[in-house]
């Protein structure tokens, strides 16, 4: 009998190097796989040549780079797409290692197989871990860039802070008319502080008839000079508050060289260097700097800064001051409120009232032309500045800078910190020779111009 050849445990390796057996089918089971003795593979059970990698279809690639990837539509919708593994030429025995399996992908002509992926774009954020790179802006160019346009803004707020003041200062200053006003007798010693001797003239010089018909200016008694409109400004030089004081144009004192009279009939007699006089002397206080307005003058204020609000508590008919106005709030233009300002016969008050609106309407005035609205206006502070520096005449000893300083004080006096009063009074109907006049209370007024000679206007709050 011919000689059986011994049975071979089918787990022993094959020629290959693969397990007999051991090859797994795509259902994960295991399946034994008979062999010859001459441990060659049947060639009806050589592994089949695996498929080649199908060629992409145009227009789609898997590793588009910045665009987005078509999804195939000849797959079940949901299933990964996977890329082919390359395929093995028929015949090959075994199985192929990891560092030839690497070479067989690399070797593969590019868009087919095992196509090596494009890297992955950067990202757009920081990286996790890192420190995030410094913004423009703190960077060392970014940083002396922001430097520059700093100092670039700080300048022009320079400029613009000094030379916007300055053309306005000259703008008004170039249309003041100066007088001459300092008083010709002997004088009280330099007191500290500033004062000025603030005066609203009644005079139509330069009024055409239109305007004095516009203002109610016309009448039988306009010949010569008066004023309505009397006050002392001081502005303290320690830093208290500023005072405006009113003295009633009817107030009874001592004119040098013309006995007693109506402090008006100075004015009417020795112009402004008299009216300086006889303040100095009665009050015992130096006249730093003279102010004065005229008719038509405060009237164009009053309309440069765009009419002022007035709150008049009863009805006023005045036919000499041409004034017809309601009780209550409301805005007046430069002929109303020059009426305002001017009217005393239907006042129970009399000058004392007259007295006591001017300083209100001077508050209001002063309020709108400092007021932030009108200041960073230059349509309006031009025009304002041309008006009012038009309408003033001031001593021919004062400056632009004076004039800024007494623009100044007037905004500080009639603000809520400053002092508004008029001179003590103890009798608004004394009789004299002259017709009735103001009586000073003579204890409190003196009290009064010796604080000012102190620079104390703290102490005038309670003479107010």
């Amino acid at each position: 009998m011919p000689e059986q050849e011994p049975p071979r445990d089918e787990r022993a390796p094959r020629a290959g190097g693969r397990p007999a057996g051991a090859r797994r089918p795509a259902d994960g089971g295991t399946r034994a796989m008979p062999v010859t003795g001459r441990g060659d593979v049947p060639a009806e059970q050589e592994p089949r040549p695996r498929p080649q990698a199908r060629p992409a279809p145009a227009g789609w690639n898997s590793t588009t780079y910045g665009k987005p990837v078509r999804r195939r539509t000849d797959r079940p919708a949901g299933q990964e797409q996977r890329l082919a593994p390359p395929a093995r030429p028929a015949g090959a025995a075994g199985a192929t290692s990891g560092a030839a399996a690497g070479r067989a992908r690399t070797a593969v002509p590019p868009g087919r197989g095992w196509e090596q992926p494009p890297p992955p774009p950067p990202p757009s954020g920081p990286r996790r871990g890192s420190a995030p790179r410094p913004a423009a802006a703190s960077r060392p160019g970014g940083r002396v860039r922001r430097r520059r346009l700093l100092a670039a803004a700080v300048a022009v707020a320079l400029v613009l802070a000094v030379l916007y003041p300055a053309a306005l200062a000259w703008r008004g200053w170039s249309a003041v008319t100066p007088v001459a006003a300092t008083s010709p007798g002997e004088r009280p010693a330099d007191t500290p502080g500033t004062t000025y001797l603030v005066v609203g003239s009644d005079s139509r010089d330069g009024m055409s008839e239109e305007e004095k018909a516009q203002y109610s200016a016309g009448g039988d008694d306009i010949s010569g000079r008066r004023t309505d409109t009397i006050m002392l400004l001081h502005v303290p030089a320690g830093g208290g508050p500023a005072a405006l004081i009113s003295v009633p144009r009817d107030s009874w004192v001592p004119v040098p060289g013309h006995g007693s009279q109506k402090v008006n009939a100075a004015y009417s007699i020795g112009g402004a260097p008299l009216l300086a006089q006889t303040l100095e002397d009665v009050g015992g206080i130096r006249v730093d700097h003279y102010v004065e307005t005229s008719f038509i003058g405060f009237a164009r204020i009053v309309d440069a800064v765009g009419g002022v609000e007035m709150c008049p508590e009863v009805a006023v008919q005045d036919v000499r001051a041409g004034l017809d106005i309601q009780a209550g709030c409301q805005d007046m233009d430069g002929a109303t409120a020059l009426g305002y300002a001017r009217y005393r016969y239907s006042d129970p008050l009399g000058d004392l009232g007259r007295a006591n609106r001017q300083r209100d309407l001077l508050a209001a005035i002063t309020a709108r032309a400092t007021s932030p609205g009108t200041l960073v206006n230059p349509f309006r502070t031009f025009p304002l500045a041309s008006s009012a520096g038009s309408a003033l005449t001031v001593d021919d000893g004062a400056s632009p800078l004076e004039l800024a300083r007494f623009a100044l004080g007037m905004r500080s006096a009639t603000g809520a910190d400053g002092i508004s009063m008029t001179v003590p009074v103890a009798d608004p109907n004394y009789r004299t020779s002259s017709g009735l006049a103001v009586k000073w209370d003579t204890e409190r007024a003196l009290a009064m111009f010796d604080a000012l000679r102190r620079d104390d206007t703290g102490a005038l709050r309670a003479l107010a």
